[in-house]
């Protein structure tokens, strides 16, 4: 079963502290988070534990702690951070389609839990293929996004 707290702390780690790059659309961020996503506090004293509560009720969603194999609920809940919770369920849908047939919708319900909880093979490998091209068909529509190909590509790997 996939735990939250290993999970997090890890997004945590990727996402860094306090960044303020002109190149991020979305402004500075402290975790991951933009004054956007917290109106009202000051972004620059979230604690990573404020993040975590953060991420535990936007990103997280219940039937991630059923996903049995740890790294791969890692994953999925990291790259819903980087790239937001539906586009990471779709990619992984979109990964699985050559092992079962499933529609890619982009959410995870009960569907999407027992096609991973049941597949015989490694889904990680074709997870991670499969966000790299996400990468590059952002890029391909966005070029200015070309910038965070490299860390996205790292993160998505590690």
């Amino acid at each position: 079963m996939t735990d939250f707290k290993i999970a997090v702390q890890k997004t945590l780690t990727h996402e860094g502290g306090y960044v303020n790059n002109p190149h991020d659309s979305g402004g500075p961020t402290k975790f991951g988070i933009t004054q956007k996503d917290m109106p009202g506090v000051n972004i620059t004293n979230i604690t990573a534990d404020m993040a975590a509560a953060y991420y535990r009720e936007h990103y997280w969603k219940d039937l991630y702690a059923q996903i049995t194999d740890q790294l791969l609920g890692e994953k999925l809940f990291d790259m819903g951070v980087l790239f937001g919770v539906g586009t990471a369920v779709k990619m992984l849908q979109i990964s699985m389609t050559h092992e079962i047939g499933m529609v890619s919708d982009g959410a995870f319900g009960p569907n999407t839990l027992a096609a991973v909880n049941q597949s015989t093979v490694p889904l990680l490998p074709g997870y991670r293929t499969t966000l790299i091209q996400h990468c590059v068909n952002i890029v391909n529509v966005h070029p200015e996004d070309g910038v965070f190909v490299q860390g996205w590509v790292n993160r998505i790997n590690s």
